[in-house]
């Protein structure tokens, strides 16, 4: 329904059709941006089996997206193993 109303604008006002197209494109990009936050290793789906699973993490596991300053290969735990 929405969709085809959408359409139908579309075919009467050509200047929509790039506006439906990035927003389209945005909502698919936060989209998998939330299937990728939600499928991390941080992430507790299920909390019977693997209640903590960030105390398995390396030390050298980036936890940000893009980090520019920090050298992860480098990077040494400070404290005990669990």
């Amino acid at each position: 329904m929405i969709f085809r109303t959408a359409v139908e604008h579309a075919k009467r006002h050509p200047g929509l059709i790039p506006q439906f197209f990035f927003i389209c494109l945005g909502m698919g990009g936060a989209g998998l941006y939330l299937i990728r936050l939600a499928r991390g290793p941080h992430v507790t789906w299920n909390k019977t089996q693997n209640p903590e699973p960030w105390n398995k993490l390396d030390p050298t596991y980036q936890y940000k997206f893009v980090n520019i300053a920090t050298d992860y290969e480098n990077l040494k735990k400070n404290g005990p193993q669990f």
